[in-house]
């Protein structure tokens, strides 16, 4: 039994006693702490009843709201496709939370939509990115990019897309607004991200990659060297040369 399957189990028997998950939530989250125990955030979202994922979805502890945050992407899976634009609502909140950690886990719920119904993360990605706050942006942008969701042809694309929106959307600002933190949140995203999406689909990748190189634009500049620094992006650009220090 893996860590998480037991953490699930564990789970199940408290089910009926909503403070109890709380409390037994609380005590394994790891948290004060570095790292949050993502295995049991992970396992709550599995197994938990909507109305118990929608109440720590609001909850005043991060790591609670953690925890819902990640549940309310299994809720979008349960829902009638006519039902579902409230919880997308929600989600779209949360990944503008206050908490990082909390805008992770509306990453996380994204990649857990995208894992099971491609088309939908698709489509809410593309609308995200779009969106006027920046953390929005970032959420859509980190939760595409994630490699294994990139095995399929169109998300891959669609990771591209994200990816050139979002620095595009940066690139359009005044210097003055480039220094809002959502901005700068977004800006570290993309760091890592191209990395990701041109590794996800290298042929229709590397041209896109390329022409950021070219831009003079210090922001993009800084994505450009950023994701040049990673190893899967290494890989593919050692071949062809990289510019020099």
């Amino acid at each position: 039994m893996s860590v998480r399957e037991r953490h699930r189990e564990d789970l199940r028997g408290l089910l009926g006693d909503p403070a109890a998950v709380r409390a037994h939530l609380a005590a394994g989250s790891g948290m004060p702490g570095p790292r949050a125990n993502l295995e049991l955030l992970g396992a709550f979202a599995d197994v938990a009843p909507a109305d118990l994922v929608l109440a720590l979805a609001d909850d005043a502890d991060e790591y609670l709201r953690c925890c819902g945050t990640d549940g309310v992407g299994r809720l979008v899976l349960d829902a009638p496709t006519a039902g579902r634009e409230p919880l997308t609502a929600l989600l779209r909140a949360r990944a503008a939370d206050g908490s990082w950690r909390v805008r992770e886990s509306a990453a996380m719920a994204l990649q857990r939509i995208g894992d099971a119904e491609p088309g939908t993360l698709r489509a809410l990605v593309a609308d995200w990115v779009a969106d006027p706050d920046p953390l929005v942006r970032r959420a859509a942008v980190a939760g595409v990019c994630e490699p294994r969701l990139l095995r399929d042809p169109a998300t891959a694309a669609a990771a591209l897309d994200a990816c050139a929106a979002a620095t595009a959307s940066i690139a359009a600002l005044p210097a003055g607004d480039r220094r809002d933190p959502g901005v700068r949140t977004l800006r570290q995203a993309l760091g890592y991200a191209w990395s990701v999406a041109v590794a996800g689909d290298p042929t229709a990748g590397l041209p896109r990659f390329a022409a950021l190189r070219a831009s003079d634009d210090p922001d993009v500049a800084r994505v450009v060297r950023e994701n040049e620094k990673k190893t899967r992006l290494r890989r593919l650009l050692d071949p062809i040369g990289r510019p020099g220090p």
